[in-house]
């Protein structure tokens, strides 16, 4: 799940500490809220909601009607700015390459958010079809959710969701020391291979 290039949501600032935007850059998504609500409503149904997702991201249909289901929890069939918030966050902390960074500092909001069905445990069916939007997937999805289903009952409580999001940030370091690694190893490659300039005296015959 990529933003496409120029989108207005590439000028907003996350706090990758906290993944929250600033108190301005709040406003100005407030602005940009009303601005697709056309009905005044304050609320975006899902025919807005399609028009935003396909016009900032990459995201396909399917994925994109899934994550307007996701928040429309009470099935009203619109969402308002606090679910419009939440997803735009998503959005940046994707970006920002700290989703799991948000995983852990927001674990009940996200939470809820997979939990379609509001059992209160999330099922591997839940947790397949959601992975995406915090950029888990295939065979790495299946073993995070076996590796914290500490009940062994094939769903996640919020205790165990909880576990796993505490170790969101050690997975998360552990990903940026590998690209710090690779990126170090690049250079030194690069610095072996670059040629030097020949000195003119010794290509005379």
């Amino acid at each position: 799940m990529k933003l496409k290039a120029g989108v207005v949501l590439h000028y907003l600032n996350l706090d990758t500490t906290y993944c929250l935007l600033s108190l301005r850059n709040t406003k100005i998504l407030v602005e940009y809220f009303r601005l697709l609500d056309v009905h005044n409503k304050n609320t975006l149904n899902d025919v807005q909601f399609y028009h935003f997702l396909r016009h900032v991201t990459d995201l396909r249909k399917k994925d994109i009607m899934l994550i307007f289901d996701m928040l429309d929890w009470n099935a009203s069939g619109e969402i308002g700015f606090e679910e419009f918030y939440l997803l735009v966050c998503i959005l940046l902390s994707n970006e920002n390459h700290v989703e799991k960074q948000f995983i852990s500092r927001h674990s009940r909001p996200v939470f809820e958010l997979i939990d379609m069905d509001g059992g209160r445990t999330i099922s591997p069916g839940e947790f397949q079809a959601s992975g995406f939007l915090f950029n888990l997937r295939g065979h790495a999805l299946n073993r995070i959710f076996y590796d914290f289903d500490v009940s062994g009952d094939e769903n996640l409580n919020y205790k165990e969701f909880k576990m796993f999001a505490m170790a969101c940030i050690d997975m998360q370091e552990e990903t940026r020391e590998k690209e710090r690694r690779k990126l170090k190893e690049m250079r030194r490659t690069l610095r072996t291979l670059k040629i030097q300039p020949q000195d003119p005296s010794t290509s005379q015959e």
